[in-house]
C-alpha cells in the first residue's frame, strides 16, 4: 500500500471512532424494564419516571438518532437544535443512520445559518428552556452536546434582544477579543449558557454526553458550557468590556442585566444533580489512529491533541520533526545536525505553548524507535490561517502545502540530506469533512509533489501567499492529493499524520 492509502485508512478509522452512532452505542446502554437504568461508561443513572432528551450542535442529529434507538419506548420527548440544512445534506449523502426515524419523539429545529445565532436557533433554545423548566426530581434529562452548540442555543437574558447581544459580540471581535473572551461575555448574558440549562432543569437528574471540538476538552467552554459550572463571574465580563473600551457604549438592556447579575458564579456544589461525560474527542480519535498505524507495521507516536498556532509556524515544527526522524531512520540519529534540530524544536514548542506537550519526553521516545521500522507521528488540534489572498483553501490544505514546501527547501539546501533516503508523506484533515470554503476536508503533501510542481513552473509560494492551496492540489492527478470525504456528521477538530519510511 502507498503512504497515501495508509494515511487515508488512519484518518477514516480516527473519524469512525468518534462518529455519533458507534460512539454512543459503545458508551450508552439501557438496562432492565421494571426500574430501568441508564449506563454511561460504567456510571449508572436510575430512570425513575420520565426520560427526556435535548441537544444542540453540529453532530447532534446523528447522536440523537443513535440515542433514540438505545432508549426506545423509555424516551418521553426530545428537542434538538441543529444546523440549517443538515437533514437534507445527510439525506443526499445517503447517511440514513444519522437521521431520525419517521414518527420520532424528537423534534428537530434547524437554525444558525452560517454558524451565527438567528431567530430559528432562538426558537430552538426557547423550546429547550421550556422543557427543562418543567422537569421534576424523578425525571432524567439526557443532554447531547457537540461543537457549534453555542450558536444553536442563543437565549439572551431579558430584556436583552438577540440582535443587541450579536452586535456587542461583533464589536468585541472587531476590537481583537479572542474566542475565550467572547464566550465569557456571551455566557454572562445568557439564560442557558454557563451552566444555565443545568440550573433550570434542577431538581431533575441531568446527564450530558459531549463530543468535544475544543483543545483540552474544557467542559465550561464546549458550546459555552450549558451544563457545566462556569468558572467566570460578572466581574470577568466587566473587565473584558473595560479592556476593549465598551463599558460606556452598552445597550440599556445589557447595562440592566449586568447591574442585577450575581457577582459570584454558582458554586460547583450546586451541580450535584449533573454528570458531564466526554464521549468523543480528538484524543480518542488519535488513539484509534495509533492502533491502526501499529497494525500496519508502523512505530507510532502521538505528539499532541492540542496543536494550535499559525499554520506557517506549526509547519516549521513538523518539518524539523520530520528531518529528525529521517536522521534516525538512516542511522544518523546522533551528531551536530540532530542536536541543532532538537534545540530548534524545543524553542519552537516553547513559543507555540502547546498545552500538555512535553517535547523532551517525546524526543526521547522518538530516539527509542530504532532505525528499522517505518514511523508514524500523529497529532491533532486546530491551527489558524492569516487570510491575505483571495484564493480557495482551508487551514488543513494550507498546512500540508507549507510542510511540503518546507521539506523541499530543506532537501535542496543539504545535498547529502538524509531526507533524500526517506519516503515522506504529511497529511492534515478536518474530522467534520470540511476545510474552508471547499469540498475537501484536507490534503496529502510530500516534498516530491512540491518538486514536481516547481519542475512544471508553478510558483508554490505564490499559491500560499494567495491562500490558494486548493487550486494548487487540484492541478495534480485529478485532485488525488485532496482529501474529499463529504460531511462526516462528527467534529473533533483536525488530525495530522506524518508517515516516513526509509527507501
Amino acid at each position: 500500500m502507498s503512504l497515501r492509502e495508509h494515511a487515508l485508512s488512519l484518518f477514516r478509522s480516527a473519524v469512525g471512532t468518534v462518529c455519533p452512532a458507534p460512539m454512543l452505542k459503545r458508551a450508552v446502554k439501557l438496562q432492565g424494564d421494571g426500574c430501568p437504568q441508564l449506563l454511561v461508561k460504567g456510571q449508572t443513572f436510575p430512570v425513575k419516571k420520565d426520560l427526556y432528551l435535548v441537544g444542540f450542535g453540529k453532530a447532534v442529529l446523528g447522536m440523537a438518532a443513535a440515542a433514540e434507538e438505545i432508549l426506545g419506548d423509555h424516551l418521553t420527548q426530545g428537542i434538538i437544535s441543529v444546523p440549517l440544512g443538515i437533514q437534507e445534506s445527510l439525506q443526499r449523502a445517503g447517511m440514513q443512520e444519522m437521521l431520525l426515524k419517521p414518527h420520532s419523539k424528537i423534534q428537530v429545529i434547524e437554525g444558525a445559518k452560517n454558524n451565527l445565532p438567528d431567530a430559528e436557533a432562538l426558537k430552538g433554545a426557547v423550546a429547550i428552556q421550556e422543557l427543562a423548566e418543567g422537569l421534576t426530581a424523578d425525571d432524567l434529562l439526557l443532554v447531547l452536546i457537540s461543537g457549534g452548540g453555542s450558536a444553536l442555543l442563543p437565549a439572551p437574558i431579558p430584556p436583552i434582544l438577540l440582535e443587541e447581544k450579536e452586535k456587542l459580540t461583533k464589536m468585541l471581535a472587531s476590537r481583537g477579543a479572542v474566542i475565550q473572551e467572547l464566550n465569557i461575555v456571551r455566557k454572562t448574558l445568557s439564560v442557558l449558557k454557563g451552566g444555565g440549562l443545568a440550573q433550570l432543569a434542577h431538581p431533575a437528574q441531568v446527564v450530558s454526553l459531549i463530543l468535544s471540538d475544543v483543545i483540552g476538552d474544557p467542559l465550561d467552554i464546549i458550546a459555552s458550557g450549558p451544563t457545566a459550572a462556569s468558572s467566570h463571574s460578572v466581574q470577568d465580563c466587566l473587565q473584558i468590556l473595560t479592556k476593549y473600551n465598551l463599558l460606556h457604549n452598552l445597550p440599556k438592556s445589557v447595562e440592566t442585566v449586568l447591574s442585577s447579575s450575581p457577582t459570584t458564579p454558582i458554586g460547583p456544589e450546586n451541580y450535584s444533580h449533573v454528570s458531564n461525560i466526554i464521549l468523543g474527542s480528538n484524543t480518542l480519535a488519535l488513539e484509534e489512529a495509533k492502533r491502526q498505524a501499529e497494525g500496519l507495521g508502523y512505530a507510532a507516536l502521538v505528539l499532541s491533541a492540542a496543536v494550535h498556532g499559525e499554520v506557517g509556524r506549526v509547519a516549521t515544527l513538523y518539518c524539523q520533526l520530520i528531518q529528525l526522524v529521517c536522521l534516525g531512520l538512516t542511522g544518523l540519529g546522533e551528531g551536530p545536525l540532530s542536536d541543532k534540530l532538537r534545540g530548534n524544536l524545543l524553542q519552537l514548542a516553547a513559543e507555540l505553548q502547546i498545552p500538555g506537550l512535553d517535547l523532551e519526553e517525546f524526543l526521547q521516545a522518538l530516539r527509542g524507535l530504532g532505525p528499522n521500522r517505518p514511523v508514524c507521528i500523529l497529532a491533532g488540534g486546530e491551527t489558524t490561517v492569516q487570510l491575505q489572498g483571495t484564493g480557495k483553501g482551508g487551514r488543513n490544505q494550507e498546512l500540508a502545502l507549507h510542510v511540503g514546501l518546507g521539506l523541499h527547501r530543506a532537501q535542496a539546501m543539504g545535498a547529502s540530506s538524509p531526507q533524500g533516503r526517506c519516503e515522506i508523506l504529511f497529511f492534515s484533515g478536518g474530522t467534520d469533512g470540511q476545510d474552508g470554503p471547499t469540498d475537501a476536508a484536507g490534503a496529502f503533501c510530500s516534498p516530491a509533489l512540491v518538486a514536481e510542481a516547481l519542475q512544471e513552473g508553478l510558483d508554490v509560494e505564490a499559491f500560499l501567499r494567495n491562500n490558494d492551496s486548493y487550486t494548487f492540489f487540484s492541478q495534480f492527478q485529478g485532485g488525488h492529493h485532496l482529501l474529499v470525504t463529504g460531511l462526516t456528521g462528527t467534529n473533533v477538530m483536525d488530525i495530522q499524520a506524518i508517515l516516513i519510511r526509509a527507501i
